[in-house]
């Protein structure tokens, strides 16, 4: 039986979470649900810099765009997790 790639570790998933948004789906295994977070992320962001007013801030303008991107980032973090404990699991069986 061949032995199975050891996921990538929910940390490292959890940093670029962080940095990007739609990246830890990506390297948790889940390309589609990261671009998906990646692009409501950008769109919502779009909307709500032109739904507000130049006098508010950044943040402010963007906020649309940051609570999905806040909303990826356990997500991405929980189907890491998961899959390494999975991984770690069928290791120890196997062993």
């Amino acid at each position: 039986m061949s032995e199975q790639r050891a996921p990538v570790h929910p940390y490292t998933v959890l940093a670029m979470a962080i940095l990007l948004p739609g990246v830890g789906h990506v390297l948790a295994g889940q390309p589609q649900r990261g671009f998906g977070f990646a692009f409501f992320a950008l769109l919502l962001a779009l909307v709500s810099w032109h739904t507000t007013t130049p006098d508010q801030s950044f943040i402010g303008r963007s906020a649309g765009g940051l609570f999905v991107w806040a909303l990826s980032i356990p997500d991405a973090y929980r189907i890491a997790r998961v899959n390494y404990e999975s991984w770690r699991r069928r290791q120890s069986i196997l062993s």
